[in-house]
């Protein structure tokens, strides 16, 4: 007979393998095994309402039919083949036809990649090295992005703290920090070096949204300085909207990096810029001095090219992002009804297409302020958010478009469950 692991015993097979236990994204005390629509199962066959999504990228919900029946149709083609391919030349064309800041597109295979490259591009089409920052800023796991994304001391601005080990100390030189939301610290900052390169912002930073004129403030500032602007739309392109954050908010960045939508849940990402910006990637035009080395094994993979392809067709379709931006209504609304009535001090931060709560009345406006007044309270919440089928990361939940009615009122009932539960505390 066949013998069928449980949970716990993967969770044990998994900590000898791997270190603490996991891949280094998400609780390990859970093993996903399977997805379908807005739902995931565990390996114990517990089912949750997925409000994870892959962090992100599964915005059609798990086995989206369309999606699976073209790259079906693409594995007996060829699964990569390190060479153009015309899936992933079709994907540029419609990257660059969505995006306002695209001329033209490398594809690289994360998201974490994409923002380095971003960077030295940056670095090679201006002659300079300084990156400004935001404090609290997600931009992947390259020694530049790894400087004060989460830092556990405060210093003073623009000092770069160092989030992981193994970070050289002149890594820090290269980088200058900003609070986000804070247009007269960036000013200053710009007045007082003249060697930044660019800017580097999350326009959503994670869930914090732009105060009103920020984002223009950034453009406006870059123009003046003769600075770049990127924006990392690795989770905001095609989910704020079909042209991402510079859509939503009008403002178009001189590069962006994309990812996560693109590839369908499958690994791929890109960065974009105009022609002239990159022209740095061609050797013929900018000659050894002026290039920027760039390949990957799987950049523009054709089944990630084709599951991108059939995603971004399906949210081009009438409707869809209003149907999406109904449900994080929905599922906000539902929250403030149940925290208002039980009078527990709680903002909703973010976006309609990715929020989440934090519990304070204080106006969360950059990484320092958007803080919960009792992180034991978030956690205990979040805890029996899960234990009443709800799957979701402690910071965000990001609504997908395979999210039913039914799912709506299993998790209106799993959100006065741990209303009571913070209550009783």
């Amino acid at each position: 007979m066949l013998k069928i692991n449980t949970q716990s015993e993967w969770i044990t097979r998994a900590n000898e393998v791997l270190p603490a236990g996991g891949f280094g994204n998400f609780d390990p005390g859970i093993i996903i095994a399977r997805g379908e629509g807005s739902h995931v199962w565990d390996e114990d066959g517990n089912e949750y309402i997925d409000y994870l999504i892959g962090s992100g990228p599964m915005l059609l919900g798990h086995g989206h039919l369309e999606v699976m029946e073209a790259v079906l149709e693409q594995l007996p083609k060829g699964m990569t083949f390190f060479a153009n391919n015309s899936k992933g030349i079709e994907l540029a064309e419609a990257i660059v036809e969505a995006v306002p800041c695209c001329e033209q597109v490398r594809f690289v295979a994360s998201g974490g990649e994409a923002d380095m490259y971003a960077i030295r591009l940056a670095r090679a089409y201006t002659g300079r090295n300084k990156i400004l920052k935001f404090e609290g800023g997600y931009h992947g796991m390259s020694a530049e992005a790894q400087m004060s994304l989460a830092p556990s001391r405060r210093v003073n601005f623009p000092q770069a703290v160092p989030d992981s080990a193994g970070i050289p100390d002149s890594v820090a030189e290269q980088m200058l920090i900003a609070p986000y939301n804070d247009l007269e610290a960036v000013a200053a900052l710009l007045d007082e070096h003249d060697d930044i390169a660019a800017i580097m912002v999350e326009p959503l930073q994670r869930i914090i949204p732009p105060l009103p004129g920020y984002l223009q403030g950034l453009r406006d500032l870059c123009d003046k300085h003769d600075v770049l602007l990127i924006f990392d739309e690795i989770v905001t392109g095609f989910r704020l909207a079909y042209g991402g954050a510079q859509e939503r908010y009008g403002v178009t960045p001189d590069i962006c990096t994309l990812g996560k939508i693109i590839g369908g849940g499958f690994p791929l990402a890109a960065l974009g810029a105009s022609a002239e910006i990159m022209k740095h990637f061609n050797k013929a035009k900018v000659g050894e001095e002026g290039w920027l080395m760039q390949l990957g094994t799987l950049s523009g993979n054709p089944v990630a090219s084709v599951a991108g392809l059939k995603t971004m067709e399906v949210l081009r379709r009438d409707g869809v992002y209003d149907q999406l931006r109904a449900t994080g209504a929905e599922l906000q609304r539902m929250q403030v009804e149940a925290l208002t009535e039980a009078g527990i001090a709680h903002q909703v931060v973010g976006d309609e297409t990715l929020f989440d709560i934090y519990f304070t009345n204080a106006a969360c406006r950059d990484y320092r302020s958007a803080q919960h007044d009792d992180p034991s309270r978030n956690t205990l919440y979040n805890d029996t958010l899960r234990a009443h089928g709800i799957f979701k990361s402690p910071g965000k939940l990001y609504p997908s478009l395979a999210v039913t009615k039914a799912d709506l009122e299993q998790t209106r009932s799993a959100v006065n469950q741990a209303v009571q539960a913070i209550s009783a505390v």
